[in-house]
């Protein structure tokens, strides 16, 4: 398996992922888009030593920029939706 730390590259914060996380006790992180969800559970579930109940995916297609003489696009990201156990939190999402 991969390193954790390369698979999950930074987490969402964004109202929505916030509200997520109250409610429904997901949290929401950028990660590697070549990864699976079996990947994703077990880099977060060793990381920050938590138990995963569930992984929703989402491909984020690239935004067009630049101009007309110079076209591009930002590159293609993938959200991972991560849903905890019952009274598991992250550390990082309560400091916020």
């Amino acid at each position: 398996m991969r390193d954790p730390r390369t698979i999950i590259l930074a987490p969402v914060i964004t109202e929505k992922s916030m509200l997520l996380k109250e409610k429904n006790n997901q949290v929401t992180f950028w990660v590697d888009p070549e990864v699976n969800k079996i990947e994703i559970k077990k880099a977060v579930e060793e990381l920050f030593k938590v138990k995963v109940i569930d992984v929703q995916t989402i491909r984020v297609k690239g935004k067009p920029k630049g101009s007309f003489r110079n076209p591009g696009r930002t590159s293609l990201r993938k959200k991972a939706i991560v849903r905890l156990a019952e009274g598991q939190t992250i550390e990082f999402f309560e400091t916020i």
